[in-house]
C-alpha cells in the first residue's frame, strides 16, 4: 500500500480529519477518506474540558476510518487559536573557517544567536514550533537564494520568524490527542498547514496574506518571496458577528445564527429589515478587516501585497466579505478553493470548500516534508521534551 497520512484540524467549531494516500509523481495526495464532529470542550481554540475534546476527536476519527476503510494510529495535528503568535529576530556570526568560506555550522550559529535575541517578554511561557529564516547577510549584503553556504565572507547575518505557542496551550494538546488515542507525528502552525493547499507558488511570491476567519478566531498569515514573514491571530470571529445580530434584531442566539445563514444563501426572511441586517454584518467584519490591516502597518505591508488577501474558513462564505475585504485593504481579494493538481484524483472523497484546507495541508505536509531535507519530523513524547521545528527552506520547494 501506498504511503498514507492523517491530519487532524481541531478547531473550535469543528474537529475535521482527513486520511489522503501518495500518489507517485505527484505533491498533491489523493483523498481516501474524511470525518468531522462538533467541537467541544474548546474555546478560541483552547481546550477547556480535555474529556468532551476527546469525544469530538475520537468521532470525527471513527467517521474518517469508516468511508476510508484505515485504522488511524498516528496523525499530524495543527495547532491554533489565540495562543499562536509569531516575532521576527536576527542574529550574526564571524564565519568560522580560515578560508572565509560558510558552513552549516556558521548558519545554525546565527541561528542559535537570532533566537538569544528574542525578546524574554515574548519568549516567557511561550515555546517555539517553527523557525524560519527569512533573509541571509553575507558581509551586510543580501543573499538572493535559499542558502549562503559556500559563499565567502566575514560576517553571516540572519533574519528569522518564530512562530510560538503558550506553552501550556500546547501541551493540553498533545495530552488531548494522545489521551484520544492517536499517536502525533508532528505538530503544525495551522495558518501554515492551510497555506500549503490553498496559495499558489505564484501568489507567495509576489506577496500575499491568507486570512482565516473561522467561529471565534481570525488567523493571518503573510507570504513574501515564497515564505511566511509574519503569522498573527486575533480573538474575533464569526460568532461575533451572530451575538451581533442577536442584539441588533433582539432574537436569540439560535435565530440570529439561522439569520446569519439564510443571508448568505440569499433567503433573508422579509419581516427581517434586510438594511439593518447589512449594517450589522458589515460593521462586525469591518472590525476584522481593520485589525489586519492594523496588522499589515505593523510590518510594513498594508497595500503592498501584489496577490492581495485570500479568505478561508467559515467566515469566508459570507456574502460580500470579498468585496468588503477589498475595498478596505485596497489590496486584490478571493475566496480561497483547495488547490488540485491535475494528477490528484479529488473524486473518491469529495472535499466541499477551504475549510478542510488544514486538515489536508498536514497530510501534504505529512506525506512530502521528508523529502526536502530541510526539515526533521519528532514524534509522539519527544514533541514534548523538544518542541523547536526548523522548517527553513522547505517552503520554497514546495508546489509548482
Amino acid at each position: 500500500m501506498s504511503k498514507i497520512a492523517v491530519g487532524i484540524d481541531i478547531g473550535t467549531y469543528q474537529v475535521k480529519v482527513v486520511i489522503s494516500q501518495h500518489q507517485e509523481g505527484s505533491q498533491m495526495p489523493k483523498i481516501i477518506g474524511v470525518g468531522f464532529s462538533e467541537s467541544k470542550g474548546l474555546r478560541h481554540g483552547y481546550i477547556i474540558n480535555q474529556t468532551d475534546a476527546i469525544r469530538s476527536i475520537r468521532k470525527a476519527i471513527r467517521q474518517a476510518e469508516k468511508s476510508a476503510r484505515y485504522k488511524v494510529e498516528r496523525a499530524y495535528i495543527s495547532i491554533g487559536g489565540i495562543g499562536l503568535a509569531s516575532q521576527v529576530s536576527t542574529g550574526s556570526v564571524v564565519i568560522s573557517r580560515a578560508d572565509n568560506e560558510i558552513t552549516e555550522i556558521d548558519i545554525e550559529k546565527a541561528a542559535n544567536d537570532s533566537q538569544e535575541n528574542l525578546p524574554k517578554e515574548f519568549i516567557q511561557n511561550r515555546q517555539i514550533i517553527h523557525s524560519i529564516p527569512i533573509e541571509y547577510k553575507v558581509d551586510s549584503k543580501n543573499i538572493l537564494g535559499n542558502s549562503p553556504i559556500g559563499m565567502k565572507g566575514v560576517k553571516l547575518e540572519v533574519k528569522m520568524l518564530y512562530i510560538t505557542s503558550l506553552s501550556h496551550h500546547l501541551q493540553e494538546l498533545i495530552q488531548t490527542i494522545e489521551n484520544s488515542g492517536i499517536e502525533i507525528a508532528d505538530v503544525m502552525a495551522a495558518p501554515l498547514a492551510g497555506g500549503l493547499v490553498t496559495l499558489s507558488k505564484t501568489e507567495k511570491i509576489a506577496g500575499c496574506i491568507l486570512a482565516n476567519i473561522g467561529s471565534e478566531t481570525v488567523s493571518i498569515v503573510v507570504y513574501e518571496d515564497d515564505i511566511p514573514i509574519s503569522l498573527e491571530v486575533f480573538p474575533i470571529g464569526a460568532n461575533d458577528i451572530t451575538n451581533d445580530i442577536a442584539l441588533g434584531l433582539k432574537v436569540s442566539i439560535e435565530e440570529a445564527e439561522k439569520i446569519k445563514i439564510n443571508r448568505d444563501q440569499n433567503r433573508t426572511p422579509s419581516e427581517i429589515p434586510k438594511k439593518k441586517l447589512d449594517d450589522i454584518i458589515e460593521s462586525r467584519m469591518s472590525d476584522i478587516f481593520d485589525l489586519i490591516d492594523a496588522h499589515l502597518k505593523k510590518i510594513n505591508k498594508s497595500g503592498l501585497l501584489p496577490a492581495g488577501i485570500i479568505i478561508t474558513g467559515g467566515g469566508s462564505n459570507m456574502i460580500d466579505t470579498k468585496d468588503l475585504a477589498k475595498a478596505k485593504l485596497k489590496l486584490p481579494s478571493k475566496v480561497a478553493n483547495v488547490l488540485k493538481n491535475s494528477k490528484a484524483d479529488m473524486n473518491s472523497v469529495k472535499v466541499k470548500d477551504a475549510t478542510w484546507a488544514v486538515a489536508y495541508g498536514l497530510c501534504v505536509f505529512g506525506l512530502y516534508a521528508d523529502d526536502s531535507g530541510s526539515i526533521s519530523l519528532n514524534t509522539g513524547k519527544k514533541i514534548i521534551k523538544n518542541i523547536i521545528r526548523s522548517i527553513s527552506n522547505w517552503f520554497k520547494k514546495f508546489l509548482p
